[in-house]
């Protein structure tokens, strides 16, 4: 049995996918071939390259996989130029004592075990990015700084005045776009269980 979030197009291909990868070799085989799936498939444009760039442009992805048997897990975080998150969180977990790898050593990891550089930004994202400069870099993540966030690209510095910026947080508009990811569940034929996720994050998030 395998559970994923979302029902659209990109989502069902990559539960069918789990679902024979389950069967022919296992459940966190199935469970990466689903997760990775989408990734290629760039579902809903919040998994995998060319989704979701931070304020400098750039797509950085975001997997982690977990084995109920053993409680066995991998991740990688802010991963950069490298499209296979879920593989390379798989990688993690089986090839290292570490539970999360993030940014540049993480991409380092990456390559190490096998997997290639390639660029994760397209020219939609760059559009994007081009959108979001010119309504002045609206909704972004910065509160307490100086020149105000809410109507202004920065440079920013920290405000001398501190606020909970709860009404600018309350506002912000929540999307399919920008909200949630794939998260799979799978249960083999022994009722023993894996689960996984994988994103490429906020869009227009700080860069990290």
């Amino acid at each position: 049995m395998v559970i994923t979030t979302w029902g659209s197009d990109g989502f069902a291909k990559a539960t069918k996918t789990a679902v024979d990868a389950t069967l022919a070799g296992g459940r966190m085989f199935g469970l990466v071939e689903g997760l990775s799936t989408c990734e290629a498939l760039q579902c809903d444009t919040t998994v995998g390259f060319g989704g979701s760039p931070d304020e400098n442009g750039e797509t950085c992805l975001d997997s982690l996989v977990f084995d109920a048997e053993g409680m066995r897990v991998g991740a990688v975080a802010n991963l950069h130029r490298i499209r296979d998150a879920a593989r390379v969180a798989w990688g993690v977990m089986n090839y290292t004592k570490h539970t999360l790898l993030v940014g540049e050593s993480a991409t380092q990891f990456a390559k190490k075990i096998g997997f290639f550089e390639t660029e994760l930004t397209t020219n939609e994202t760059k559009s994007w990015i081009e959108t979001w400069k010119n309504q002045k870099c609206q909704p972004n993540f910065w509160k307490n700084v100086s020149p105000d966030p809410s109507g202004s690209c920065g440079p920013y510095k920290p405000s001398q005045v501190f606020s909970s910026n709860r009404n600018r947080e309350a506002g912000y508009r929540v999307e399919k776009t920008n909200h949630d990811t794939i998260g799979m569940v799978v249960m083999d034929l022994n009722q023993k269980f894996s689960a996984g996720t994988s994103s490429n994050g906020a869009r227009f998030k700080v860069p990290h």
